[in-house]
């Protein structure tokens, strides 16, 4: 499935889309948003949209390519997830997955995609 090119938040998004359906997978970009959070009267005070969902697979991805160090918020929602919906899978391709990706299609660097690396 295709997605506008202007839907996606970020360039790698775009690219593991289209690595998506090299592979033959069936995705939806972003359809739909978890509550992880409810003020007193029981509505949503936080929220988690994981990137991509693979109906076949019936899993939903979250992808970051921000460095280790910095994807502790992005850890604990996706724990809380795993916590408050048990009966959903979800996987994390994380920076270093994603570069391995990209490297074995010969796609470049993530400095080609705009992300900023520091050390």
């Amino acid at each position: 499935m295709a997605a506008p090119s202007d839907t996606f938040a970020h360039p790698s998004e775009r690219l593991f889309a289209s690595m998506l359906s090299l592979y033959g997978f069936e995705w939806r970009y972003e359809p739909v948003e978890f509550a992880l959070a409810w003020d007193d009267r029981g509505r949503p005070t936080k929220g988690f949209r994981p990137d991509f969902y693979l109906p076949d697979l019936r899993l939903f991805i979250e992808l970051t390519v921000s460095e280790q160090r910095l994807v502790t918020k992005k850890n604990q929602k996706v724990r809380a997830f795993r916590a408050l919906y048990p009966e959903l899978a979800i996987a994390v391709v994380y920076q270093r997955d994603f570069v391995s990706l990209m490297q074995r299609h010969e796609l470049g660097t993530l400095g080609n995609l705009g992300v900023e690396l520091h050390s």
